[in-house]
């Protein structure tokens, strides 16, 4: 990957442009050329367009019809249905109110301390969609606050999910969107980049990618991934009449527990 920069229409690589300007320098025997270029920026600091510092707004997304869908059932259940393999870092939890979250995901990777790409998620997200952040590991600034949790509401969002924290909880409260975050702190953060948008993002220790299912709630977070979305609905209808069938006869008191000795007799227990 280059660094480079367009002018016009041509494309200069800025870092051939400091070899040469450097070598020329040495050449001359232009000292205070040398030390002029010796003193400024590293190339190496600057951000470059790729991997890291992207946008990315066309992805396939799950059909606001299965969004309802499985907005029905209870996250235990989704993540039962998903041999519990899709729950999110139980540290993720709603800070804000007791409302339960789902929706199409939209995927932001920040730098450590900094938001610039949550802002821009604002304008690519879609009224219902939830945007999910990946911190990168940061751990001491907010990345969401009152004023992009009221521009988020006046657009249709549906709500945060933030490995990592937030901030001006009294105004997050009066917006009244379900923000799930690791916690509040007062610091804020930066809004330089890098970052990127509408890529593959690791949160609460699983892996998203920009629309997907966020399912969400007082027990949890899981997310259901698109390519199997509508197997998972129809799996978790399937089963709604029996578990509640089975929920009923154990509050009833109508259970038998032999399931667990056969089990135990199948894994040859050892019993004194």
């Amino acid at each position: 990957m280059k660094n480079t920069s367009k002018s016009g229409e041509n494309v200069v690589d800025w870092t051939k442009v400091r070899k040469s300007e450097a070598n020329s320098a040495f050449r001359s025997g232009d000292s205070q050329k040398v030390v002029e270029l010796s003193h400024s920026k590293p190339a190496s600091s600057e951000m470059r367009p790729g991997p890291g510092f992207r946008v990315n707004s066309k992805y396939e997304r799950v059909s606001t019809e299965l969004v309802a869908k499985l907005s029905r059932f209870e996250t235990p259940d989704i993540s039962d249905a998903l041999n519990r393999m899709f729950t999110m870092d139980p540290a993720i939890r709603n800070v804000v109110n007791d409302k339960p979250l789902c929706g199409v995901a939209l995927t932001v990777k920040v730098f450590p301390g900094d938001n610039l790409m949550v802002h821009k998620a604002l304008d690519v997200a879609k009224p219902g969609d939830v945007i999910v952040i990946d911190t990168s590991g940061g751990s001491r600034n907010a990345l969401v606050g009152d004023l992009i949790g009221n521009k988020a509401k006046h657009l249709g969002i549906a709500g945060f999910i933030v490995d990592g924290l937030v901030r001006d909880l009294p105004g997050l409260r009066d917006v009244g969107l379900p923000i799930y975050s690791t916690g509040i702190t007062a610091f804020g953060p930066l809004h330089r980049g890098p970052g990127e948008l509408g890529h593959t993002v690791s949160c609460g220790g699983i892996v998203v990618n920009s629309g997907d299912v966020i399912c969400a709630d007082g027990s949890g977070i899981v997310v259901v991934r698109k390519e199997f979305a509508a197997d998972t609905c129809d799996y978790l209808s399937e089963q709604t009449e029996r578990m509640a069938n089975y929920v009923n006869s154990v509050k009833a008191g109508n259970f038998s527990n032999d399931w667990v000795d056969q089990q135990l007799a199948q894994d040859e227990c050892e019993f004194d």
